[in-house]
C-alpha cells in the first residue's frame, strides 16, 4: 500500500470521553515517554519496550512496540479510523487530522492524535463480519477486510450496504470457522503446556467419565501398557485405555505394548496429543478392537463435551460458550 493511500484505523479504549468529548485517539503505554525521541524504526521501539516493561514476553513486546510504531509513524493525517464505543455500543467513524503528539500529564493515554469524528452508527448498521474484525483483541490495529463497507457508510445514499450485509453470508461462515479453529489450537496447546504425564490421564479419565463410561484411572507408573480401565456400565466389554502426551508420532511398537495388556474379549483405546505413524495407522486398521484418537479428535471430543467436565479441569481449559452467525443453506 503507498504511503498517500488512505487507510482504516481499528482502535479500543476504556475512555470513552476522552476520545468522544476531546476529539481525540489515543493509546497507553505512557512509561514509554515521547515516541519523538526514538528512531524511526520498529526495532527502536522494541529496544525501548523492553527497557521500560523488561517482565514482558517476546511476543507481547513484538505486538505492543508494533500498535506503539504504527500509531506514531505509519498513520497519516486523512486516514480513518473506527471505533467501537463500549458504553453505548456505537461505532464511531471519524477522520484522523493531528500528527502524533505526547501529552505527560495524561493519567494512562499519553500518546494522541486529534480525530474529526464524522458519523456515530448502531452497531447493527453493520455486517458481522466487520463486527469481528472491529472486536479485534489489539489495541490499535489496522481494519482490511470489511474497510470498504466502514467506508460506505460515510458516502451519500448507503446504497450497497444492505446488499453487503446482505450477502456475506460466507464470510461470515469463514470467520465462524476461523474461531473455531482458533479455538482447537488454543485447547490443544493448553494441554500440551499443561498436562503432561499423569494429569493428561487424569483429564482423559474425567473425559470419559462426562461421554458416560464409569473410568478407572490406574496408579501412576504401574500400568504396563494400560492407564485407565473403563466400562460403558458394569457388564463387559472392558476397554484397556493407554494415553500418551509425546510430541512424536506413535509407533506401532507402542500400540503393541496396549494389545499385549488386553485380555480376551477387551477392547482398546490409544489416546495422544500427536498422531500415529504409517505403521501404526495400519496396525489400528487391521486390528479394529483398539481405536486410536489423536490430538486433533481429543479435542473435538473435549469440546463436545466440555460442560460436564471437573471444575478443576475447566480452570485448566477456560473456554466460554458463544453463539456464532452461521451462513444460511439455499433451505432456509
Amino acid at each position: 500500500m503507498e504511503s498517500n493511500d488512505v487507510r482504516v484505523w481499528g482502535i479500543h479504549t476504556r475512555d470513552d470521553h476522552l476520545f468522544l468529548k476531546t476529539n481525540v485517539i489515543a493509546i497507553g503505554w505512557k512509561k514509554m515517554g515521547d515516541l519523538n525521541t526514538l528512531k524511526g524504526n520498529r526495532e527502536s521501539f522494541k529496544e525501548k519496550y523492553f527497557e521500560v516493561y523488561p517482565e514482558s514476553s517476546t511476543s507481547s513486546i513484538a505486538t505492543s512496540a508494533g500498535m506503539l510504531f504504527r500509531f506514531m509513524h505509519e498513520v497519516q493525517k486523512g486516514d480513518y479510523v473506527i471505533y467501537p464505543s463500549k458504553r453505548d455500543r456505537m461505532v464511531n467513524i471519524g477522520i484522523i487530522e493531528g500528527d502524533y503528539s505526547y501529552h505527560p500529564d495524561a493519567p494512562e493515554y499519553s500518546h494522541q492524535r486529534k480525530v474529526k469524528w464524522i458519523k456515530h452508527m448502531p452497531r447493527t448498521s453493520f455486517s458481522q463480519g466487520a463486527l469481528y474484525e472491529i472486536g479485534s483483541a489489539l489495541t490499535f490495529f489496522l481494519v482490511k477486510s470489511y474497510a470498504e463497507e466502514f467506508l460506505e457508510t460515510l458516502r451519500e445514499g448507503n446504497k450497497d450496504l444492505q446488499k453487503i450485509i446482505t450477502d456475506e453470508n460466507y464470510s461470515i461462515a469463514d470467520r465462524a470457522d476461523e474461531i473455531i479453529e482458533a479455538t482447537r489450537d488454543f485447547v490443544l496447546k493448553e494441554l500440551s503446556k499443561n498436562l503432561k504425564g499423569y494429569p493428561l490421564e487424569e483429564l482423559v479419565a474425567d473425559l470419559l467419565e462426562a461421554m458416560g463410561y464409569k473410568a478407572t484411572l490406574l496408579p501412576q507408573g504401574g500400568d504396563h501398557g494400560t492407564d485407565i480401565i473403563a466400562y460403558k456400565d458394569e457388564l463387559p466389554p472392558r476397554i484397556n485405555v493407554q494415553v500418551k502426551s509425546q510430541s512424536g508420532n506413535i509407533s506401532e511398537t507402542l500400540i503393541h505394548s496396549l494389545k499385549g495388556a488386553m485380555r480376551e474379549g477387551d477392547y482398546g483405546l490409544f489416546i495422544t496429543l500427536s498422531d500415529y505413524s504409517k505403521n501404526a495407522q495400519k496396525f489400528l486398521s487391521n486390528n479394529p478392537i483398539i481405536r486410536g484418537i489423536n490430538g486433533t479428535e481429543l479435542v473435538d471430543l473435549i469440546l463436545k463435551y466440555y460442560d460436564r467436565l471437573s471444575e478443576k479441569h475447566k480452570r485448566i481449559i477456560p473456554l466460554k460458550m458463544v453463539y456464532i452467525p452461521v451462513a444460511k443453506s439455499n433451505d432456509d
